[in-house]
């Protein structure tokens, strides 16, 4: 096959178009339907007040989140977004990574959870000095989530268990077990609710604006990693040879790759990015660990991953998407009466579309004819060109 196309069969323009068609096409479909709940849901006694509401709803959700009433920019709005985005950035990459070996590995939300907890711990009681209290703070969180991603990782790849399965059922011991653990040894008694000791100072990451968005220089980490992680996925033999376990892994073992190392080393990979993400979320927006429920940011990732196309250089774009739509759901439940669980519909649409392997296919079809249309012709361009 021609260098220029990927394994899809299309070339890499072509391949990037369908891609980002199939998103918007997702997408939209996925606005629509929420329109169509909005509306079911809204208030008014005719269909022209129950239709104002939904406009006004919509407004809510897709522009309130960046623009003023009176329309303009508020750049408060925007760092409360690019807060947002943290957490999901780094269980998205996480899942990114562990997907494009097929992995399904859903044990982002069980790592970015333990990550926070152990970052915590430290935070409260090892005595560091000065900022490298921070940094021992997140790798410690890191690691251990990814000695936690160790358990799916080996029992996949040495007995064929599904990770999916382990994975999912870990998210829960994790969340349990944090919780027998705070409510028991670690909890601030002092307090009416359950939380750790104050962090020491020195352990509170700086932000990066002071206007009270809480948007702390783990954003720029955070796309740090997003660059470090799309360089090793596309510019490395242990990117490669990911990718490769995910698309064939059947070639890959008769290659002479180590798959059962490959299976491995992606899911701990990813439950240290989960980690991280945890750490910093914890160190940059709290200043006492306070969890007890998941918090949901590792299902986001997973949508995130899914509109990034499992490309990390995608990431920010995605979830940047779900923090603005995160937000905007939740002005329209406070300002609109419309019930803020709408992004989990949105959400779940986006699933459904991307899954489903024949969504577009015929477009998808015609972009793989062309490309190879595309190929002839510049084959019988070059051999006519030879012959003169």
């Amino acid at each position: 096959m021609n260098k220029k196309n990927d394994v899809s069969g299309m070339s890499r323009k072509n391949s990037i178009k369908f891609s980002v068609i199939r998103a918007l096409a997702a997408l939209a479909i996925a606005l629509a339907v929420a329109f169509i709940l909005i509306f079911v849901s809204a208030e008014g006694a005719n269909f022209s007040e129950k239709m104002s509401a939904s406009l006004k709803a919509l407004r809510e959700m897709l522009v309130s989140p960046l623009f003023r009433k009176n329309g303009t920019f508020s750049v408060k709005s925007f760092t409360d977004v690019l807060a947002q985005m943290i957490p999901i950035m780094f269980t998205g990459l996480a899942t990114c990574i562990m997907f494009s070996a097929n992995q399904f590995n859903l044990g982002a939300e069980g790592g970015i959870m333990l990550g926070a907890f152990v970052t915590a711990l430290v935070a409260v009681y090892w005595h560091i000095p000065g900022p490298m209290l921070i940094v021992v703070a997140i790798v410690m969180g890191a690691l251990a989530t990814g000695l936690m991603m160790l358990i799916p990782a080996v029992l996949k790849a040495k007995l064929g268990v599904s990770e999916m399965v382990n994975s999912l059922m870990l998210n829960y011991v994790i969340m349990y077990m944090i919780n027998y653990l705070m409510n028991t040894y670690l909890a601030d008694t002092s307090k009416g609710v359950t939380q750790t000791q104050p962090f020491q100072a020195n352990a509170i990451m700086p932000q990066l604006v002071s206007n009270g968005s809480r948007l702390s220089w783990g954003f720029v980490i955070a796309i740090i990693m997003v660059i470090l992680c799309w360089f090793f996925m596309y510019r490395t033999r242990w990117g490669y040879g990911i990718r490769m376990t995910g698309i064939n892994q059947p070639f890959v073992m008769y290659s002479g790759m180590n798959v059962a190392m490959i299976i491995i080393l992606c899911q701990v990979l990813g439950g240290i990015l989960a980690g991280m993400g945890g750490g910093i979320e914890m160190l940059g927006r709290y200043s006492v660990y306070n969890w007890i429920q998941q918090p949901q940011y590792g299902w986001t990732g997973i949508t995130v991953a899914i509109l990034a196309g499992n490309n990390p250089i995608y990431v920010p774009l995605a979830a940047f998407f779900m923090a603005y739509l995160t937000k905007g759901c939740t002005l329209m439940s406070t300002n609109a009466n419309v019930p803020s669980q709408l992004i989990s519909i949105i959400q779940a649409v986006i699933f459904l579309f991307f899954a489903a392997h024949q969504f577009l296919a015929g477009y998808r079809q015609k972009l793989v004819v062309k490309s190879a249309q595309e190929e002839l012709a510049q084959k019988e361009a070059a051999e006519r060109s030879g012959e003169k």
